[in-house]
């Protein structure tokens, strides 16, 4: 176990963090499309929230659309972050192993760990397939090595009070960063730096967005409005119906 500078973390987020709201804003500026958006999300649940105007529609396709897409972004990040101070504290490699992000030896255990940014995650199938992973990944360590191996499904965020899955553990928020870090306190050290510049880049965010909305509301209003009325059957036909062509 090598001593971590926690500046070294600072650093890491600074520069990382600053990347993943550059790459929210151009997905923002580069990759939304109405067309696109409409046939991602749920016509029917905003008519029965009783949307009546085009841009309150736009923003809650916008809206959704985005979520999922700065989730992915952020897990990007998160785990990026977690690989960093592994590596930092205990030489973590990035691993090549099917399905594991990262392997480590800590107190003569080797550890192979899969990185997931919240605790809630995966159907049953998913789970499964996590299992396998694991115990190929434990075999065939275990007979390279000789040493023990340890599977575990690392958390970045959240909580699971029962960490003992059997073939694995669910390592969750605190617990997660402490075993990667040797710090119980890491989780919450490194509020402060993903907070860098979040003001000024959230403005900035914030400006482009209220384009894109003006931007789509106009567009969709030409499109799936007739005398300003949203054509809900028109916008469904288009969302579920057989392939259509609109017209740009």
């Amino acid at each position: 176990m090598k001593k971590f500078n926690p500046e070294e973390i600072y650093e890491y987020v600074e520069k990382h963090i600053s990347i993943f709201h550059q790459r929210r804003l151009d997905y923002v500026q580069n990759e939304v499309d109405l067309l696109k958006i409409l046939k991602q999300k749920n016509p029917y649940l905003f008519r029965a929230k009783n949307v009546l105007t085009a841009q309150d529609l736009i923003k809650g396709f916008l809206d959704a659309f985005l979520q999922s897409q700065e989730e992915t972004l952020f897990g990007d990040f998160i785990e990026g972050l977690a690989i960093f101070v592994c590596d930092k504290v205990y030489g973590a490699k990035k691993s090549e192993l099917t399905g594991i992000d990262l392997e480590f030896e800590k107190d003569e255990v080797i550890h192979v760990v899969e990185i997931k940014a919240g605790w809630n995650w995966g159907n049953s199938s998913q789970i499964r397939q996590l299992k396998i992973n694991f115990k190929s990944a434990k075999k065939l360590l275990h007979a390279k090595t000789g040493k023990k191996v340890v599977a575990v499904n690392g958390c970045c965020f959240g909580r699971d009070n029962k960490p003992n899955k059997g073939d694995y553990l669910k390592l969750c928020g605190q617990r997660f960063w402490e075993l990667i870090s040797g710090n119980e306190k890491l989780y919450i050290d490194i509020v402060e730096p993903i907070g860098y510049k979040a003001r000024e880049k959230n403005e900035e965010f914030a400006e482009n967005y209220a384009q894109i909305i003006n931007k789509l509301t106009l567009e969709f209003s030409k499109k799936f409005c007739d005398d300003g009325k949203i054509n809900w059957k028109k916008l469904v036909e288009y969302n579920s119906g057989f392939e259509k062509v609109i017209k740009k």
